[in-house]
């Protein structure tokens, strides 16, 4: 059914998922106050490449909102002008919503290319949004399928909205940890939306069998993925603070004496591969046929290949963004797979 719709969706779920690992990678390199500014970098649309950029210079042309450095502290344009000889205090503002001033463009360019990837999968879900409208409104077949595709599809639109906007409190909050959690878990809740719209507009529904363990299984396994997301946020805070601490470079110090989240993400992740190894023993033993399962114990496998990495090889290199990306496609396979489950469930409840 509509398999260009379909097919915009999957690319726009890949592209969300580029944002995700890219913010993986942003959190990776520290890069999250590369662009201190939001939505522009150092008030630029293409941000700066050195740091003579975000000096004060005499005879020089600024445009309002173009950001300089000065005293290690930022002063935003008041408006467009030219420099003089001397600095004139009365064409520049003192920047109110935090104090961080330091430039970095290892950083800035890592930061802005999160941003632009972010911007591109926002455009990629207005246009699903818009197509799927369309069709609503030219194709008869369409508009007796069920409205929550075309719901979703938009609400998918102001969701990436929201998240742009919770992106700017980070930055506005110099990475305040809750703010990061919340950043993270909208982003999921938006891979599910979509994930749901690539359900919906599937050409030929699978036809599975249904086992009466296996619906609430598959719950609580999400829920073990999402609280383990949720727990690894937090250790990832204790990490930040222990790199303030020690160093970039004194690794081995990263998770000494942690806190006991780690122990209970840590402890949690055996739990996570019992379920998740009955839900595969079930499936494989009764042939259900949710072919997937298989991907979600290779999956898991790589999860905890780099969480053991992390602890006792002194965290090698990727390790980090590799686990939160492995995490994240891990809950959209988990979630596919609950829909499909359901769906078997439901076909048992009509006969």
């Amino acid at each position: 059914m509509y398999p260009k719709l379909r097919k915009l969706a999957k690319i726009t779920l890949v592209l969300v998922y580029l944002v995700i690992a890219a913010g993986a990678i942003v959190r990776m390199t520290g890069s999250g106050m590369g662009c201190p500014d939001w939505p522009k970098c150092f008030g630029y649309l293409i941000p700066p490449t050195s740091e003579e950029t975000l000096q004060w210079q005499p005879n020089r042309e600024f445009k309002k909102g173009q950001v300089i450095i000065k005293e290690e502290a930022l002063y935003t344009a008041s408006s467009n002008f030219t420099t003089t000889s001397t600095y004139n205090q009365k064409n520049w503002a003192a920047y109110q919503k935090h104090d961080y001033a330091t430039f970095n463009p290892y950083h800035t360019w890592v930061e802005f290319i999160n941003r632009l990837l972010g911007a591109l999968a926002g455009l990629a879900t207005l246009i699903l949004a818009i197509y799927a409208s369309f069709l609503a409104f030219t194709k008869k077949a369409f508009r007796a399928s069920p409205k929550l595709v075309i719901l979703l599809a938009w609400l998918i639109v102001f969701g990436m909205g929201f998240q742009a906007w919770l992106g700017a409190t980070v930055v506005y909050s110099v990475l305040e940890p809750f703010k990061i959690t919340l950043h993270m878990f909208m982003a999921l809740i938006i891979v599910a939306m979509i994930l749901y719209v690539i359900y919906k507009l599937k050409i030929k529904q699978s036809v599975f069998l249904y086992h009466k363990n296996l619906f609430a299984l598959f719950g609580f396994a999400l829920l073990l993925t999402l609280l383990q997301v949720f727990l690894g946020t937090q250790v990832r805070q204790f990490v930040d603070n222990q790199i303030d601490l020690v160093g970039y470079q004194a690794k081995n110090m990263w998770l000494n004496e942690p806190q006991i989240q780690f122990y209970i993400h840590r402890s949690l992740s055996i739990l996570v591969l019992i379920i998740n190894g009955s839900l595969f023993y079930i499936n494989r033993k009764n042939g259900l046929g949710f072919h997937k399962l298989k991907w979600v114990m290779v999956l898991l496998g790589l999860e905890i290949l780099t969480g053991i990495a992390m602890f006792y090889l002194d965290f090698p290199f990727s390790s980090q963004p590799l686990h939160l990306i492995l995490a994240s496609i891990l809950f959209g396979v988990q979630f596919y797979l609950f829909l499909e489950v359901y769906q078997s469930r439901k076909r048992i409840d009509s006969l």
